[in-house]
């Protein structure tokens, strides 16, 4: 396995990290393919495709298996535990850390042909689905019953529910709703001998031992692959408002925010962006975005009446802040309107061809500024552009670092951005990911992150549930 550093220069650096997808097929490959004729498959394309996710490393495995039921993973997990071949399970593949990246080869174990929502119970308000169901396709299913399942990351037309239990996925409407943790109730988990166990259940309270459901949520991986999750739906609010705002400065949207705290608000979204993430999307996007240095969304969802009466509060407070021009979408027609200018951040940023390094960090809210201030300096410092935007309400920001790779030199000018911006954010009381996890991307910073101490706990935790360390090798734990 490469050093922490190795890793992190490897997916800066070329695709020459994709090897193994040539190498020599060794004795378990062919033993594999007869155990398992109908959902095993050695084919370079497969390899190909399940080398990587959306960060920038890759490294193909040995073979891809695709499960059909959970039966069918229990006897994978059993066979590779007596075979000693690791196993890296894999949802939609859109995560940003590398956390699905089979680092050691071994199998993959694609859930996409897991992708049946089992049950949808309104009196109940559960869901159980298996782990390749879209995360996106669930909230539809759901909404036709007027029912909702908030978790949202920008992802939800392309992720995986296993995939977001894995990140423990948040989102805009976390600020008010919470972050998938938030709605697992209960799972299916097969862990690494084959072992086949239900954790938590269907009810919305559950305080039977300790919370194995916690555990696994966030997990990454590391300890088991779900096979069924079972989540909590709550009734869906009949109607949203929204209102997009432009600022002179991010100074002036940070303090809106701050205002519409004090006010007393908790709206269901509140999404802030900069001054450079605003000129890439002007040049991106098809609708106007009004002229203005930093950009403010608020969304606010509930009964009509008691929307309507909380938007009108809410516009004097942004005005007072400074707001230039308003918009405001009323309904989901509406709302969708000035969303779709929000969610196109990331791809105008991709579209700019330069390589965005985009990292999850979170910081306690009175530091949103400093935060900003903060890309400002790396920019000066080492000559790349630093494109900030994300939740404002919860502190959870998105900072992009924009690499021109065709420079000499950015890739290590690249690290040491890094390396400051993750020793400043641990040293403001904030986190190294809200979202997206450590995988292989931030295994570098992990020791930074955590103490000693808690993470020797996460060793004895992974030792307890995987004890010959098949399960998602070469991660930071």
């Amino acid at each position: 396995m490469r050093k922490d550093e190795d890793k992190v220069k490897a997916a800066l650096g070329s695709e020459s990290n994709r090897e193994g997808a040539g190498a020599p097929k060794e004795n378990w490959v062919s033993a594999l393919l007869a155990e398992f004729p109908e959902m095993a498959t050695a084919a370079p394309e497969a390899l190909a495709q399940n080398a990587g996710d959306a960060w920038l490393a890759a490294h193909a495995p040995q073979a891809v298996f695709y499960p059909e039921s959970a039966e069918s993973v229990v006897r994978l997990a059993r066979w590779a535990s007596e075979a000693g071949v690791p196993i890296t399970p894999r949802g939609a593949g859109r995560g940003y850390v590398g956390g699905c990246v089979p680092v050691h080869g071994g199998i993959v174990v694609n859930f996409s042909r897991m992708n049946r929502i089992r049950e949808i119970d309104p009196q109940d308000g559960v869901a159980v689905v298996e782990p390749g169901v879209v995360t996106a396709h669930l909230q539809e299913a759901v909404a036709k019953l007027g029912w909702f399942y908030p978790p949202d990351p920008a992802s939800a037309a392309e992720s995986s529910l296993g995939g977001n239990v894995a990140t423990n996925a948040g989102g805009p409407r976390c600020l008010k709703y919470g972050v998938t943790r938030h709605y697992v109730l209960g799972l299916e988990v097969v862990l690494a001998d084959g072992t086949r166990i239900r954790v938590g259940g269907r009810t919305h309270k559950n305080k039977v031992g300790f919370d194995l459901v916690g555990l696994f949520v966030g997990s990454e991986g590391l300890l088991g692959l779900v096979t069924e999750a079972t989540l909590r739906l709550i009734p869906r609010p009949p109607y949203r408002i929204a209102a997009a705002a432009v600022f002179p400065s991010i100074e002036a949207a940070a303090g809106a925010v701050e205002q519409i705290f004090a006010a007393g608000f908790l709206p269901s979204a509140l999404e802030i962006a900069d001054r450079f993430t605003l000129e890439r999307a002007r040049e991106f996007c098809p609708e106007p975005l009004p002229p203005g240095e930093a950009h403010l969304l608020v969304e606010c969802d509930g009964q009509p009446a008691g929307v309507d009466a909380e938007i009108d509060s809410l516009l004097p407070i942004l005005r007072r802040s400074g707001a230039g021009e308003l918009l405001i979408g009323r309904g989901e027609e509406g709302c969708e309107r000035l969303w779709r200018t929000r969610r196109s951040f990331s791809m105008a940023l991709k579209a700019s061809n330069l390589t965005k390094l985009n990292e999850d960090v979170v910081v306690p809210r009175r530091r949103l500024v400093d935060l900003v201030r903060l890309g400002s300096e790396i920019e000066g410092r080492y000559g790349f552009p630093v494109a900030c935007f994300g939740h404002a309400g919860d502190g959870n920001i998105h900072v992009n670092l924009m690499i021109d790779r065709s420079r000499p030199g950015a890739d290590g000018r690249a690290e040491e951005a890094l390396d400051l911006l993750f020793r400043q954010i641990v040293a403001w009381g904030g986190s190294i990911t809200g979202e997206h996890g450590i995988g292989i991307a931030k295994e570098r910073w992990w020791p930074l992150a955590v103490s000693p101490e808690v993470r020797s706990l996460h060793e004895r935790v992974k030792s307890a549930f995987d004890p010959k360390g098949l399960l998602n090798p070469g991660k930071f734990v």
